[in-house]
């Protein structure tokens, strides 16, 4: 009798097959590292999304998917001797190692906030290291990726700058300078200069997501949960429109303001 394989190992030989140019998937062939990376961060959101929902079905079922995508990597890694999916495991493995001190060595940490304090220092001592083994100059920004999502990547920014003492005193005085932004936008507005408004529109938001920062909140997160509330809103609007069969341009400003009140004593 074959004895059957453990679930990753079942999951790992069926992308060897869809990848075989004997008998392979044609899609899947013709995918390379740059094709799949799209999917990749979708599959992600989608993980993100379902645990914002709840839904642990959907939670099990969005991780799977995710983890397809690094075995997809993984595979196409293999291909080209580059690495396998066992150096992938490994290469996580040391580092969790590496980076919990207060469990896998003779450290000790008494909280959450102490093991994010250890956690980033050795992630530090990590990118220090492959500096010095490149013979380059390292900045604490250098392992940000430029592909993040904007908000995320500017609370990113912003936290790294802080670990250099780059930091506003209190939130009020980051208040302060939402409200210069904001006159520098409205100025850059009235010139008429598209480039200009671009620049001082993104000055603002980046202002705005260092309150979030400092209040201990993730705009990212922030921002989702705001999305929803509008479009639960918003489709609430479409329904009561529809129950009167018109639509949301067959009724007046006024109209449409009183749905959305109505709406937000849902919510």
């Amino acid at each position: 009798m074959t004895e059957l394989k453990a679930p990753i190992y079942q999951l790992l030989d069926v992308m060897s097959k869809l990848r075989d140019p004997d008998g392979g998937c044609p899609w899947d062939l013709e995918q390379d590292f740059a094709s799949i990376a799209p999917y990749t961060i979708e599959e992600a959101y989608e993980v993100a999304d379902a645990i914002d929902r709840g839904d642990h079905d959907d939670i099990k079922e969005e991780l799977g998917d995710l983890l397809l995508q690094v075995v997809f990597h993984a595979q196409m890694a293999k291909e080209e001797n580059l690495f396998t999916f066992d150096d992938v495991a490994q290469s996580i493995t040391d580092k969790m190692i590496f980076r919990h001190p207060h469990v896998f060595e003779d450290d000790s940490a008494d909280s959450a906030a102490h093991v994010l304090e250890k956690w980033e220092q050795r992630k530090d001592l990590e990118k220090a290291n492959k500096g010095k083994d490149k013979g380059e100059n390292t900045s604490v920004l250098d392992d940000i990726p430029m592909n993040m999502p904007a908000m995320l990547r500017a609370h990113k920014l912003q936290k790294k700058a802080v670990k250099e003492g780059f930091e506003w005193n209190n939130v009020l005085d980051v208040f302060d300078k939402v409200d210069e932004e904001l006159a520098e936008l409205k100025e850059a507005i009235a010139s008429g200069d598209q480039d200009h408004i671009l620049e001082e529109y993104g000055d603002v938001l980046f202002t705005v997501t260092n309150i979030g920062r400092k209040l201990g909140l993730d705009s990212e997160h922030a921002m989702r949960k705001t999305n929803q509330k509008f479009e639960k809103r918003f489709r609430g609007m479409e329904n009561d429109c529809r129950a009167e069969d018109k639509t949301l341009r067959d009724i007046t400003f006024q109209e449409r303001e009183a749905l959305w009140n109505k709406q937000k004593t849902k919510s």
